[in-house]
């Protein structure tokens, strides 16, 4: 098995980072244009604790090095199922996500958590830690060289990845931000010109 984790502080509060998450594979993330879909299967609201839980599935574009196609065979299209969990409580966002395709070959079980950074957090300047871990673990029988080949590879593309992904959601918040504010600006002119 092989484990991929990374930390980073997005510069933006809980309430920006947890609202824009829907919008990460919008046309404002120009570094995630290999997802291709992401369809909501369920959401619902646990009435006692008012944690949003939604599921998702999320269909990619994903390119595996030649050697893995050949070996195994397979199409460009994957499929991931995600399970997310709001909790606006406690001002956490839980994301866990298995993949579909090649299930019966590998598994790649990822957790993602945002919540405050109270460390470094200051009013009118509030930030958000994001805590990545992928679980990769090929299942294939056989040699052990060729299962430490396949998780090898699968770590290192879901880290670049992971990188990409990371910075084209900096530019989804960057126009959020710039969106929102335009949006309470105009509705404040309107209301002093009533």
């Amino acid at each position: 098995m092989k484990i991929f984790s990374s930390d980073y502080t997005f510069d933006y509060s809980w309430e920006e980072v947890s609202t824009a998450n829907w919008r990460k594979y919008c046309p404002w993330n120009d570094k995630s244009t290999h997802v291709i879909a992401v369809d909501t299967l369920s959401r619902s609201v646990d009435e006692a604790t008012g944690i949003l839980r939604t599921e998702r599935l999320i269909t990619c574009h994903q390119t595996a090095p030649a050697w893995v196609v050949s070996l195994l065979g397979g199409s460009t299209t994957s499929y991931s199922y995600e399970t997310s969990y709001v909790d606006p409580a406690s001002k956490k966002v839980t994301m866990c996500s298995t993949n579909l395709t090649w299930a019966n070959v590998i598994s790649v079980n990822e957790t993602v958590v945002y919540q405050p950074d109270t460390s470094v957090s200051s009013a009118g300047h509030e930030r958000t830690m994001f805590q990545q871990e992928a679980r990769i673990t090929a299942l294939c029988g056989g040699w052990q060289k060729i299962k430490s080949k396949i998780e090898e590879a699968t770590a290192e593309r879901f880290g670049e990845n992971a990188r990409r992904g990371r910075e084209g959601f900096e530019h989804v918040l960057e126009m959020s931000r710039r969106v929102f504010g335009e949006e309470k600006e105009r509705v404040r002119n309107e209301k002093m010109a009533v």
